[in-house]
């Protein structure tokens, strides 16, 4: 099986907060270049700042982009199950390749009442959905059970695992050993050779916002069997992550590391990250550090 990268796309905006689709065109054909598949309206990509409609068309504009060189996954997930499956029968209709489902935030859920969620979206579309896992911002976590038990819908495809255990994705992965059509797409940055070698279907990654071309190169070299190649290229892609990250809270990390890399991006839509010389000080440094700024 050849494993896949995807990319969790920042979503791009102009300096009064709109959607900045050009500039978000122009990521896309990036990630297409280095290799990568693209995830959009993601964690990375500020979908919790975005209204329906915008989410809407920044996933055609994405579709229009890609033009069929790479697979499109889109996250439709909201806290209701209303709205979140209004929002995948309009990806459904876009024509996306798969649309990732976050777990219900601030909604306290049972077990049983995620099944009932994300069994209503997988039976309201034609689209494969996949489960999204990270309850270190919603909340909410599907058990390895609960995910046992939704691989037997018909439409619903895999797992991304944001969690960031290897336990967990350890157990995520037993599924699809009994279940091969149950893809499982880890998420956490410092786990992408190990989830690789231990089964993951692929990666997706925000990091990869940043160093596409050594996300790409990870998983090329799996892929060709290299994997010392790909444990080198790992260590850097870690390296990278640990210095970013402990600066603070790593989707506005990111989106603020590649605005210092390409202003176009546009900066976080408030009240995230807030520009800081200092701040954006020492990301430069970092980026430096790692070939990444002049």
């Amino acid at each position: 099986m050849t494993a896949k990268a995807f990319v969790a796309l920042v979503t791009c905006f102009n300096d009064d907060e709109t959607l900045n689709l050009d500039a978000t065109r122009a990521q896309v054909r990036r990630q297409v270049q280095a290799g990568n598949h693209i995830m959009c309206a993601g964690t990375n990509g500020d979908f919790t700042a975005l209204t329906f409609d915008e989410k809407i068309a920044l996933t055609d504009a994405v579709v229009d982009e890609v033009a069929g060189r790479a697979q499109v996954i889109v996250n439709a997930g909201m806290p209701a199950t209303f709205e979140t499956l209004k929002l995948a029968r309009e990806f459904d209709r876009i024509g996306v390749d798969g649309i990732a489902v976050i777990t219900p935030y601030f909604i306290a859920c049972t077990q049983d009442g995620l099944i009932r969620h994300f069994s209503t979206v997988a039976d309201g579309v034609g689209t494969p959905v996949y489960l999204y896992d990270i309850p270190a911002r919603t909340q909410n976590h599907i058990e390895p059970a609960t995910a046992a038990a939704l691989a037997d819908h018909g439409n619903i495809a895999g797992i991304k695992d944001s969690g960031g255990g290897r336990d967990t994705l350890e157990d995520y992965l037993a599924i699809w050993t009994a279940r091969p059509d149950f893809a499982v797409y880890s998420g956490p940055d410092h786990l992408v050779h190990w989830s690789l070698m231990h089964g993951a279907a692929g990666y997706i990654s925000g990091l990869g916002n940043v160093m596409p071309d050594t996300l790409a190169a990870i998983l090329a070299a799996h892929n060709a069997g290299d994997h010392a190649e790909a444990e080198r290229q790992q260590d850097i892609f870690g390296r990278f992550r640990k210095d970013l990250y402990a600066l603070g809270y790593p989707p506005a990390l990111v989106k603020r590391a590649l605005f210092l890399m390409d202003s176009s991006v546009g900066a976080s839509r408030q009240p995230a990250l807030l520009p800081d010389p200092a701040q954006d000080a020492a990301i430069l440094q970092i980026l430096r550090s790692y070939g990444l700024a002049g």
